[in-house]
């Protein structure tokens, strides 16, 4: 037994120190250290209402600290047609209408297709629909005309195009267009922009934007240079839509202030010639990356610090998440992103706190027990977090060792408070990133919960705020001493997400849900888990960042969406930033933009390379100004429209109650129809009338009121609700849409006829189905790509050759009810099949959870629930529910 005694604070508390074995667990010792109080600042801010959406997120005339604020008047109606308040949905339905009926699914037809469907409720329409836009949008371009196509949705029940649509082109010349920032990075819900609020409001459209600026890129400009180029007056960054007055002035595309080019400027480094600063690449990239100077420096640049927080109780035991995790950090701990200076450190818990000295010299790593969680301390500052490069050897002992050292642990405790506390502590000096792993509710010291999941009340808006905010305000801590945390949780049972999420909300970390994981029971989340895991340890990180996003003149940002802390009225603070979260911004038009055909939008993100370098990353989007309310409807994002009223509507839910969030999305389809056929024609006819752009926006909302963050009843359980909350809140616009919209296909019959061929690969291009029964047959298999999980639905009368060579098994009766893979057969079919589905993933970041799910199986209900054109026990039909906007349109 060694005692060790550490500084003059310590010298009447021993901590029990010992060498790491499976059988050996070191006596806890009483020791009391006093805790700095947790400071916050609370401040309030004036509410805003609308009937709309209201939103509870970051108030931007706090420059401290997050409030609430309501969101602001989106628009007023148009003029004659009073505000709707949709009745929320639930289990109230109105008459089916006589003609149309839900029915079996009909015989197989030898391939898919999306032509001539028409059941008894879709007639053929007997009249011809024509209608016909006002004077003021007489001339518009043929782009434009196809757009605003007027379709009756009750009729024509083919909206969904082959494959997936690529986002609306901004309507700017050839030279704009090329140089102009990806979608993929940059993307405004509107792709004209209005030039008044006041036909933004006539509109009823939300204007905003979506952000994924962190993204993984195979081609970025990186500059350095002793001068960036930035505007004297608001900062903004030189970029391709400045206009040069001659060789010496530039003119800001934001602020319209003319400026000085400098003589380094003169020279382009590509091309070695001078007097063209016009083709230097900040000017002919519209997302470039710039090495920053000192100038860019409040202190030097931090290495990269990774503190893993481990749960080690008894159910985490069980769960077997340490032996996968140990693992998987083995396997990758030579690519976490750093360099010689990086830093590494562990700790446990259970009803204790759990040290790990690895300081280099030691023959093995030693265990530092701290008992008291109450008065929870560092027990040394020296060894705790080590070099990687330099304790490699003892940090590889650890992970061995780890797994076993609790396999026979009776603690069913978690003082998950007190870790973060020391967490916190321990990680101040540099910053870094703290990843918690969890199992179960806090139950001990600071932080602890209590159970509040009934089954009756799992929709209440209190259950889904959070319990506590302990966690918010050690998030805020954290926040600005430049620590991001992550958090991982594998639980079975009702663990609070709600208020545990809070931890990583505010410090710009992640939340990652692995509901009833077990290592061994439930393959597909142990294999979803593992490749998550290979991604986090080794995908890029940037630290201690700052993202501030400006814009053109007379547009003002008034709410943003996401992981962050907001530190100026447009300066979000992210203590870590990583390639897979998204952000949204609001916007409003607060001055006419008349004097300007181009609006711009500028994104700036300042990090912390893992090698320690500076570096800034700059995206800038360009969009037309419109004066007509055509050109508006012409340039709607339906997708980039339905992700903003998502988090919007999930913030409404939090603040208000999921009934109002629930109304407030179907008062903006309604509202949108209204003003589209108030002000869009000179005929009212009967129907539903949608311009084409926008025709799949009620599809996307029925689509939203039936996720799990969203849907009503109470058979959704509260942690699996806040996590869709969250991953809606924070993930890029093309997972939010996977997510909302799954993709259907049928692969039993895949051909040739249309296929990519990439790479010596044949890629089969099977059309895009509608999210019905109505499309599955008993005969086919059916692929449903929903973002963070994949399923392949087998018929009961699939064809046996496909379940032969693609699944390995001799006919359907054999097929086991857990398949999670497809094995590798070197069949055409299997060969035709991995093709199509390596190809899906090949842009997706997170691999998504695999189940074949077999017709007579119970998870296929799973798998019919994501079929958001059905009727459901809660919820409408795509059908009934545009019968039901028709009905509030007609209020």
């Amino acid at each position: 037994m060694l005692l060790c005694k550490h500084t003059h604070k310590l010298l009447k508390h021993h901590v029990k120190t010992c060498t790491l074995t499976a059988s050996v667990r070191p006596l806890r010792l009483l020791i009391s250290f006093p805790l700095p109080c947790l400071s916050f600042l609370c401040s309030s801010s004036d509410l805003k209402y609308s009937n709309y959406i209201s939103m509870p997120d970051l108030h931007l005339n706090d420059s401290l600290t997050p409030s609430l604020v309501l969101y602001s008047d989106l628009a007023a109606p148009p003029a004659g047609v009073p505000a709707k308040q949709a009745p929320p949905f639930g289990y109230n339905y109105p008459t089916m209408h006589p003609a149309y009926q839900q029915s079996p699914a009909p015989k197989p037809d030898p391939s898919p297709s999306h032509g001539g469907y028409n059941p008894p409720g879709y007639q053929p329409y007997s009249q011809v629909l024509t209608l016909v836009w006002d004077s003021e949008s007489v001339g518009v371009s043929e782009l434009e005309a196809e757009t605003l196509r007027p379709m009756n949705l009750l009729q024509e029940r083919n909206i969904l195009p082959p494959k997936r649509a690529p986002p609306p082109e901004p309507n700017l010349s050839n030279d704009l267009r090329k140089v102009n920032c990806s979608p993929d990075t940059f993307r405004c819900t509107l792709t004209n922009i209005p030039q008044t609020q006041a036909l933004l409001n006539k509109a009823r459209l939300p204007l905003g934007l979506l952000l994924h600026p962190f993204r993984d890129l195979t081609q970025l400009p990186v500059i350095t240079s002793n001068t960036i180029v930035r505007c004297r007056s608001c900062r903004t960054y030189i970029n391709p839509f400045v206009s040069f007055l001659d060789q010496r002035r530039w003119k800001c595309n934001l602020c319209y202030r003319v400026n000085d080019v400098p003589d380094e400027f003169m020279y382009n480094p590509v091309t070695r010639s001078y007097g063209e600063p016009h083709k230097r690449p900040e000017v002919q990239n519209s997302t470039v990356e710039f090495i920053a100077s000192s100038d860019y420096m409040l202190r030097p640049p931090q290495p990269a610090v990774y503190l893993f927080l481990l749960d080690v109780s008894h159910n985490a035991v069980e769960s077997g998440y340490l032996n996968v995790f140990c693992q998987s950090l083995l396997d990758n701990l030579e690519k976490l992103p750093g360099d010689t200076r990086t830093h590494i450190g562990f700790v446990t818990f259970d009803s204790t706190v759990h040290f790990y000295n690895l300081q280099e010299g030691l023959s093995q790593p030693q265990m530092l027990v701290v008992s008291d969680i109450d008065d929870v301390f560092i027990p040394t500052h020296d060894s705790l977090l080590v070099n990687l490069k330099e304790s490699k050897e003892l940090v590889k002992d650890l992970l061995n060792a780890l797994p076993g050292m609790f396999t026979h642990t009776r603690e069913t405790q978690s003082a998950l408070g007190p870790a973060l506390q020391v967490a916190y502590k321990l990680m101040s000096p540099t910053g870094g990133r703290v990843s918690v792993f969890q199992t179960q509710l806090p139950t001990l010291g600071a932080g602890l919960l209590q159970s509040r999941e009934d089954p009756n009340l799992r929709s209440s808006t209190k259950h889904l705020g959070p319990a506590t905010d302990f966690y918010k305000k050690l998030a805020l801590d954290c926040s600005g001493q430049q620590i991001g945390v992550d958090l991982f949780l594998l639980s079975s049972q009702y663990s609070d997400l709600a208020t545990l999420a809070c931890v990583s909300k505010y410090s710009a970390g992640g939340v990652f849900y692995y509901p009833s994981f077990h290592h061994i029971h439930n393959t597909a989340q142990r294999q979803k888990f593992q490749k998550d895991l290979q991604r986090y340890l080794t995908r890029k990180i940037g630290f201690e960042a700052v993202m501030r996003i400006r814009c053109t003149k007379g547009l003002s940002i008034h709410t943003f969406h996401g992981n962050f802390f907001v530190r100026s009225t447009d300066l979000l603070s992210l203590a870590n930033v990583n390639p897979d979260s998204g952000f949204a911004v609001q916007m409003s038009i607060e001055e006419s933009l008349a004097d300007t055909s181009l609006a711009c939008f500028q994104a700036a993100l300042l990090y912390t390379s893992s090698k320690g370098k500076r570096r800034i990353r700059v995206h800038t989007l360009c969009l037309p100004v419109v004066s007509q309310l055509s050109e508006v409807f012409a340039g709607a994002d339906i997708q980039a429209i339905s992700c903003l009223l998502a988090n919007m509507a999930i913030d409404r839910s939090i603040s208000s109650s999921l009934s109002d969030a629930r109304d407030a999305l179907v008062n903006a389809v309604v509202d949108c129809l209204t003003a589209y056929r108030a002000n869009g024609s000179n005929i009212q006819p009967s129907g539903l009338i949608a311009p084409a752009a926008l025709r799949l926006f009620p599809l996307y909302v029925l689509a939203l009121l039936k996720q799990k963050a969203l849907r009503t009843g109470t058979s959704t359980r509260l942690d699996e609700r806040v996590f869709s909350m969250c991953e809606l809140k924070s993930q890029p616009l093309q997972q939010i849409m996977h997510m909302v919209h799954p993709d259907l296909y049928r692969i039993d019959n895949m051909t040739e006829l249309a296929a990519l061929h990439l790479n010596d690969s044949v890629i089969p291009q099977p059309p895009l189905l509608q999210l019905t029964a109505e499309k599955l047959t008993r005969e086919g298999a059916f692929l449903m790509d929903c973002g963070s999980v994949m399923y392949l639905w087998v018929g009961k009368c699939c064809n046996e050759m496909f379940i032969c060579d693609v699944l390995g098994f001799p006919n359907y009766a054999s097929l086991p009810s857990n398949m999670t893979e497809i094995p590798e057969l070197q069949t055409t079919y299997s060969e035709r099949t991995r093709a199509f589905i390596s190809w899906l993933l090949e842009s997706r970041t997170f691999h998504p959870a695999f189940h074949v799910v077999k017709d007579d199986a119970s998870t296929k209900t799973s798998f019919f629930q994501h079929l958001v054109e059905d009727r459901t026990e809660s919820a409408f039909s795509y059908y009934e529910f545009l019968l039901h906007v028709q009905q509030q349109m007609s209020k």
